[in-house]
C-alpha cells in the first residue's frame, strides 16, 4: 500500500496548514511540519481554527530540515518549487515518497533546492502570477503521486454507496 508523505517546510499561514492536513486525513497522507511554524499548534488554537479532523492526521513536526533528514534516512524527496525544470507530472512518486514545499511568502530555501536541482518539480502556470496558493498546490500534486499509484489505499466515492443516478 502507498503511503505517501508531504512536507511543509515553515508554513506560516494556519488556514493552509489546516487545509492540507484535511486533505492529508482524506488521503491517508502522512504530514511533516518542519519548524519554525507560522502559528501554534496547541489544542486551543487547532480547536478555533475548526480543525476537528486534527486528532486523526498522521502529523510529526521537526525542529528544522537537518532534524527531518536525520529521522528520514534514504527518503525520496521531491521539492515542489516554481523554479523546477521538471512538471509535477513527469515523474513517477515511488510509495513513501516524500514532496515538499515551502512557505508562503519565499518558497523551499534556495540552498535546499540547490543541492537538489534533479528533485525539483513545478506545477505549470502562466508568466504572470507569482505562485499558487499552497493548499491548492498540495493538492494538485499529492492527487497525482496517488492516481500514479492506482489510489491504491482508497475507495472512489461511488464504490461506497449505490447510487441510483436518474
Amino acid at each position: 500500500m502507498a503511503k505517501l508523505n508531504i512536507v511543509l517546510h515553515e508554513p506560516e499561514i494556519p488556514a493552509n496548514t489546516g487545509n492540507i492536513g484535511r486533505t492529508c486525513v482524506a488521503t491517508g497522507t502522512r504530514l511533516h511540519l518542519i519548524e519554525p511554524l507560522g502559528f501554534s499548534l496547541s489544542e486551543k488554537a487547532i480547536k478555533r481554527a475548526g480543525m476537528d479532523y486534527w486528532k486523526d492526521l498522521d502529523v510529526t513536526t521537526y525542529l528544522d530540515y537537518e532534524e527531518f533528514l536525520r529521522k528520514n534516512p534514504g527518503a525520496r524527496i521531491y521539492y515542489a518549487t516554481t523554479k523546477g525544470l521538471q512538471t509535477y507530472t513527469d515523474v513517477q512518486y515511488e510509495e513513501d515518497c516524500f514532496i515538499m514545499f515551502g512557505k508562503e511568502s519565499a518558497g523551499i530555501p534556495e540552498e535546499i533546492l540547490m543541492e537538489n536541482k534533479e528533485n525539483c518539480i513545478r506545477i505549470p502556470m502562466i508568466n504572470d502570477i507569482r505562485s499558487l496558493n499552497l493548499s491548492n498546490s498540495v493538492a494538485i500534486v499529492l492527487y497525482e503521486a496517488l492516481r500514479q499509484n492506482q489510489f491504491d489505499h482508497m475507495q472512489l466515492q461511488g464504490q461506497l454507496h449505490d447510487h441510483q443516478w436518474t
